[in-house]
């Protein structure tokens, strides 16, 4: 059944402690506080449910069941429907985008744990098994019968996921092994797997294709990786804790995900330098707040922040490092999803 929800968004604005980013903005006012439109999807992990909330009042128009445990997000390429990997399962759960209807479920292996999930250009979803040490490529995903393969990364705890933009490859950041794995979706070359700093989690592929971002959250560290050898090109030191780390729409940055201290560290990613840090929330708010997911709007100038802990989504505005809001979540706010 739906139910339909209406929160009021709580506002809290909060300077970061640094200065714009050089060739953005030329002052440290917002860039963008006037009206936004576009739609946010959240997988509320405590509460087993998917929202969706308005992005021009900050309000849930949508909370709907969804499974147990729902993690990662991905939109399909024509904005119609929005795929839930279930996390605490065996299957991913594809809704409607409109009113949060369920349009298909997807069985995958015994113990899969679906974590990472990308629903591709191409209109394939990848999806990582946590439990099964394996990825499924899953074809006509919205079909009577969608064409499921699997194939190992044959590691432990491979958890996040990126795909190259000809489906050729992808890449997995495996917690329980410490590595980060290239996998031939050709079914050609067998796996291959490096140690990057300790447990690497978030990955992100540059839009060019030519550099794999992973960010290593045991080690404090992000990493620049030639996504065919996998040799580490840069090596970069960012707040404590970066479990995500995801590259603006337009390339020039990556930003990292801190847990243990609720902020954002900022990359040049021609360059590979750090260029500021972004407090999204005080260091004493950190462990409360639980910051985790991070997504980018497709023009680059706000990023969604998911604040587990306090079922909150704090939307900053990038220039000026301001949280502009938070949005009010379901129980445990975790993947997100956006559409324009």
């Amino acid at each position: 059944m739906v139910r339909a929800f209406v929160f009021a968004a709580a506002l809290a604005v909060m300077l970061a402690g640094c200065a714009p980013v050089e060739g953005e903005v030329a002052s440290a006012k917002p860039s963008s506080t006037g009206t936004v439109s576009g739609t946010l999807f959240v997988a509320n992990k405590r509460g087993d449910s998917l929202s969706k909330i308005d992005l021009e009042t900050g309000l849930t128009e949508f909370e709907v069941e969804a499974c147990r445990n729902p993690h990662e997000l991905a939109t399909s390429p024509d904005g119609k429907y929005v795929a839930v990997a279930c996390y605490g399962g065996e299957h991913i759960s594809i809704f409607e985008t409109e009113r949060l209807m369920r349009s298909a479920r997807i069985l995958l292996g015994k113990g899969a744990r679906p974590h990472g999930i990308v629903w591709h250009e191409d209109g394939d979803i990848f999806v990582t098994a946590e439990g099964r040490q394996s990825i499924y490529s899953i074809k006509n995903p919205l079909s009577q019968s969608p064409e499921i393969v699997e194939q190992t990364t044959g590691q432990l705890g491979s958890h996040m996921l990126a795909v190259s933009p000809d489906e050729s490859l992808a890449w997995t950041t495996d917690l329980g092994s410490k590595t980060v794995t290239r996998i031939d979706l050709t079914g050609r070359l067998k796996p291959f797997s490096i140690e990057v700093g300790k447990e690497p989690e978030g990955i992100a592929l540059s839009p060019d294709g030519k550099t794999l971002w992973v960010s290593a959250r045991g080690s404090d560290k992000a990493f620049a990786l030639d996504p065919i050898s996998l040799v580490v090109r840069a090596e970069l030191n960012t707040d404590r804790f970066p479990l995500r780390l995801v590259i603006r729409p337009q390339g020039n940055f990556a930003v990292t995900s801190n847990l243990a201290d609720g902020s954002l560290t900022v990359i040049d990613t021609k360059s590979r330098q750090v260029v500021r840090t972004i407090a999204v929330s005080s260091a004493t708010d950190a462990e409360k707040r639980q910051q985790v997911t991070i997504l980018w709007s497709d023009d680059g100038k706000r990023i969604y922040v998911a604040e587990t802990g306090s079922d909150t989504v704090a939307e900053v505005d990038f220039a000026s490092g301001i949280v502009l809001r938070r949005l009010k979540t379901g129980a445990g706010g975790d993947g997100l999803a956006i559409l324009p």
